[in-house]
């Protein structure tokens, strides 16, 4: 009887141990994939440094000066033979990052979109080692934005915040005022009384 009663035990011991262990491991897994989930925009968004990193970009346009969107532009380092092929965005905008080396500076470089080609050369300061070396390549006329500038739609977004936030200052100031101007002549009533 003894006997049984130990075997039951270390028994139960032994899967109260397993279904620790896999409660564990459960938790290491969801927090791992957590952690891959939260990460990923960061991995997925990295590339080489800057001194190795050389990218082109540009507009593609049409006759009506309007961005072409859906665009394929091919931009390949003839030298070595690497290209690739990207699509422009609803603006006309593309870009495309290659992994570059400071020997592959003067390389040529061919840009081609609509059916109209572009030769250009590979160039950086090579002794620049945080810069971004980058070159603008665009085609057609008319479309070129400042990718830099920030858009009139956000400034009237910040206008209509800032005219709400102003005009809530000003509903309390008023209420304020009124409550201000009520207790006064509530005390003056009764000074006269």
């Amino acid at each position: 009887m003894f006997e049984v009663k130990t075997r039951i035990r270390t028994a139960e011991e032994r899967v109260g141990t397993k279904n620790v262990k896999r409660g564990q491991l459960r938790w290491l897994l969801l927090t791992l994939g957590a952690w891959v989930i939260v990460g990923w925009p960061f991995w997925a968004g990295a590339t080489h440094e800057a001194d190795h990193r050389f990218t082109v970009e540009g507009f593609v346009c049409g006759a009506d000066g309007k961005g072409v969107g859906d665009a394929d532009v091919m931009v390949k380092d003839t030298k070595i033979s690497y290209g690739q092929i990207v699509k422009t965005d609803g603006d006309g905008y593309y870009k495309a990052s290659f992994h570059l080396h400071n020997d592959n500076l003067g390389d040529p470089l061919l840009v081609e979109a609509k059916g109209e080609q572009q030769n250009h050369k590979i160039q950086f300061d090579p002794k620049d080692l945080e810069t971004e070396r980058i070159i603008q390549v665009n085609f057609g006329t008319g479309c070129i934005y400042d990718r830099s500038k920030v858009p009139a739609w956000v400034w009237w977004a910040v206008g209509g915040v800032a005219a709400l936030v102003i005009g809530a200052i000003g509903v309390t100031a008023v209420r304020s005022q009124r409550k201000q101007e009520q207790k006064r002549g509530k005390s003056q009533t009764k000074r006269k009384t």
